[in-house]
């Protein structure tokens, strides 16, 4: 009797705690995958593990950031190794590149209302799914899906330090791919304007 109350306890929190974050699993694992049906295996994937290791789950926390942890996971296992796209960073790349202090904020928080809130559409996916895999992702975690630096910190394993100049890195590389189209529906890159218009 206490084995099947304590399953069905365990079922309740899986659905009302866990399964309202399918959405959003599923748009990041097609992010990370490239394909529906690979998505949806792996979203799938994320849910058996989740339910198997609900135990170490305390009720009440971030379930999001938890499942985004054990889908990450699951990707790098089984995943990347099948992926259709290099998924290597040559971080060799950006060497010279400096990073600019928290100044660069305010310009950020405009790109991401513009882009994010704004042009979402099929050339942005494109443009998101073009970069390098742990760029890609520290975009989605934190653009898309809404996660703090710490949260992203912990769902892959790295330092805030390094997801902080992961992700001006790969805001910068967005904003590039983005700008042509940004302006092909009217946007105007209103810094290059006010240096224009104080030249004159």
């Amino acid at each position: 009797m206490e084995n099947k109350e304590t399953n069905r306890e365990r079922d309740e929190l899986f659905e009302r705690e866990l399964l309202p974050h399918v959405d959003a699993l599923t748009t990041f694992a097609y992010h990370l995958t490239y394909h529906e049906e690979d998505a949806k295996d792996l979203v799938q994937e994320t849910f058996m593990k989740a339910y198997r290791a609900l135990n170490s789950y305390v009720e009440g926390t971030n379930a999001k950031a938890w499942l985004f942890k054990i889908l990450k996971n699951a990707y790098i296992n089984q995943y990347r190794k099948k992926s259709r796209r290099p998924t290597k960073v040559d971080f060799e790349e950006f060497i010279g590149y400096q990073d600019k202090e928290e100044s660069s904020i305010a310009e950020y928080q405009d790109l991401r209302t513009e882009i994010f809130e704004n042009l979402l559409g099929d050339e942005v996916t494109v443009a998101i799914n073009s970069l390098p895999i742990d760029f890609r992702t520290v975009i989605l975690l934190c653009d898309v899906e809404g996660f703090t630096y710490e949260e992203i910190a912990k769902i892959i394993d790295i330092p805030i330090g390094t997801v902080r100049s992961r992700l001006h890195r790969a805001r910068n590389m967005l904003k590039d791919k983005l700008k042509q189209y940004a302006e092909s529906l009217g946007f105007e890159d209103k810094r290059s304007k006010a240096g224009d218009d104080e030249s004159e």
